[in-house]
């Protein structure tokens, strides 16, 4: 393993196991959120949180192969239906409530933020 993948954010949030447990409390927040929560009434939500669980750890630097859609296209008709930037904001509040939850180190936190904050634009426009 290189250098990078050991300091990479997410070695430092704890790897895969810290993945999972953050993206199962994620999802339990946003389904309680009534500002974003019907955009998710229709959708599997074991499918869901495998594909975000695998994306999240890529985009945090696991040493993994990622391929899918782009976010644009697999957000795509979640713009159509309404998606734009207070939903993404509830999005992110709602992951920073989640790692506030698992203890996370403020400095990790707004690292974790700058990551989802560079997908904004993609997904929404």
């Amino acid at each position: 393993m290189n250098s990078h993948q050991t300091n990479s954010l997410f070695q430092q949030l704890g790897g895969m196991q810290a993945v999972d447990a953050a993206v199962n409390i994620f999802y339990s927040h946003v389904m309680n959120d009534e500002r974003i929560s019907h955009f998710f009434r229709w959708v599997d939500m074991e499918t869901q949180s495998y594909k975000m669980k695998t994306f999240l750890a890529y985009a945090l630097g696991a040493p993994i192969n990622f391929t899918s859609r782009s976010l644009k296209d697999s957000h795509s008709h979640l713009v159509k239906a309404g998606l734009n930037d207070e939903h993404f904001n509830a999005v992110l509040e709602n992951l920073t409530a989640t790692l506030l939850e698992l203890g996370v180190a403020e400095d990790l936190i707004e690292q974790v933020k700058e990551v989802a904050e560079g997908t904004r634009e993609e997904i929404l426009r």
